[in-house]
């Protein structure tokens, strides 16, 4: 791929990650945690499954079966979480926990992909979390919220190596759809049994479903699928350092939060994260 393309595609897609995170907090006045993914994903899924009603759909029921595993990961298993930890822990801890993810690929890909890895990539990735974790404000606390963060890290990391996995098998479009819309049900599902539902219907409240639906579902997720499929997964994973630092920056851009000084020093230590990461890496093929 054109590295300028790829580096517009990251920069897109990481910084529609994060910016969610502050877009779904204002969300969250409105709407109850579980409610708002699972509307999310459930209404961008449908939108989706619209625009591609003409493209080839998956024949084999197995196929149906792969593509619902990996919304149950990607979409159900990481946002239901990162929303769950959201009772007990800050949005900067649990964004902590979940953006350790590409440490956790890194070690399933050399386990069931065959990838092999030196030992400068591991402290690429190293180096990125710790640029993460100095972002985000050195705290973190070890309680039920903090189990949840890294369930939706290893959830993530799980759907990553599926989706290089299986991925060829799809159209991405189609995949991204039908991920999401899987994944939104089971979400409304959870919202149900797992908490009271609220939804305060008004202009705010239904622009901010909008953008969370189509821009920072539909678009991020088609992106990032087309990514993975054509890069290696621990290399791609590793630009995910940014968009906690977007969501730090979009914090203090649309809510007023004040960026201190260790989000200058994590900033760089991402950044020099993600080049060790990709001026070091090394693959064996898989048969």
């Amino acid at each position: 791929m054109n590295p300028i393309l790829f580096g517009f595609l990251v920069l897109l897609t990481t910084s529609l990650m994060g910016s969610s995170f502050a877009i779904g907090k204002i969300g969250l006045d409105y709407l109850s945690p579980l409610l708002l993914v699972g509307i999310r994903f459930t209404f961008a899924g449908v939108l989706m499954a619209l625009f591609v009603i003409k493209k080839p759909l998956p024949k084999e029921f197995s196929d149906w079966v792969r593509i619902f595993f990996v919304g149950l990961f990607q979409t159900a298993g990481v946002m239901g979480s990162i929303f769950l930890s959201l009772r007990t822990i800050t949005a900067g801890e649990s964004s902590i926990l979940a953006f350790t993810n590409p440490l956790i690929v890194v070690i399933l890909s050399s386990l069931f992909l065959g990838l092999k890895y030196r030992f400068s990539h591991w402290i690429g990735v190293l180096v990125g979390f710790m640029g993460v974790f100095i972002t985000l404000g050195f705290y973190l606390q070890l309680q039920i919220g903090t189990l949840l963060g890294l369930g939706a890290s290893i959830s993530w990391a799980t759907a990553t190596i599926l989706i290089k996995k299986w991925g060829n098998r799809f159209n991405i479009w189609v995949l991204t759809a039908y991920q999401m819309l899987f994944g939104g049900l089971f979400l409304l599902l959870m919202s149900i049994t797992m908490e009271t539902p609220k939804f305060v219907i008004n202009t705010i409240s239904v622009l901010i479903v909008l953008w969370l639906a189509i821009m920072a579902s539909i678009v991020q997720f088609a992106i990032w699928f087309y990514l993975l499929n054509r890069g290696d997964p621990g290399k791609t994973s590793a630009f995910l350092f940014l968009a906690p630092l977007f969501g730090v920056l979009s914090g203090w851009v649309i809510l007023g939060e004040v960026v201190e000084w260790y989000v200058y020093v994590g900033g760089f230590l991402i950044i020099v994260g993600i080049f060790l990461v990709n001026w070091t890496f090394s693959k064996k093929k898989i048969d």
